[in-house]
Formats: structure tokens, sequence, C-alpha cells
């Protein structure tokens, strides 16, 4: 089948209706032929997001191990009377499964 493409050919712009020249309609991404005047392009927010991957660790990290904390605060679900105390760190420390074991030597 034979379609016309020449500089006679006239086509109705999808949006205003007017008459134009069919090579100057512009077809949009919606499928609408549409005049120089009418022609939206595609707005960004149609596409689909990108995957953006926003790493959060460091590879191989070398903590600072100059300085050493000398004291700390303790925070505890308990009413144990400790609750944001500041305690000095002690020359040793032990610790057990569900405790926390602090002994001065």
């Amino acid at each position: 089948m034979a379609f016309a493409s020449n500089k006679n050919a006239y086509a109705i712009c999808d949006r205003c209706g007017f008459r134009y020249g069919l090579r100057e309609l512009r077809k949009e991404w919606n499928g609408l032929k549409t005049c120089p005047e009418c022609y939206e392009s595609k707005h960004p927010q149609l596409e689909p997001v990108k995957n953006v991957v926003d790493p959060q660790a460091v590879r191989e990290p070398r903590p600072d191990t100059s300085v050493s904390p000398t004291s700390f605060i303790v925070y505890t679900n308990y009413d144990l009377g400790i609750i944001g105390k500041k305690l000095t760190i002690p020359d040793s420390m032990t610790s057990a499964l569900g405790t926390v074991t602090i002994t001065t030597s």
C-alpha cells in the first residue's frame, strides 16, 4: 500500500486540530502526531527509576587506634541506678553473654 509523503500531503494535529503539512508533524512518545507548537517531549519523571547503588561501608577500613577512650556512658533498660552514668575504663575488662562485668585490678 502506498502512503502520501510529498510536499502536498496534509495532516491534522492531534492536539490543536489545525491542518499542517505532513512533514511538519512530529510523533510524540505517547503516539500522538502534533505540530511543532504542540509538541511535548517525554518528561523524565515518566521514565523508570534507575537502580542507583549508594554504598554505605568502606572497603578495608582502618580504624584510628592512636586514641583510646578513657570514659564512656552506659545506657540500660533496667532500673539499676547507672543509667547515663559516666564510667571510667579500668585496666582490664571481662564480659559474659547477657551481662557486662567490669573489674579493676
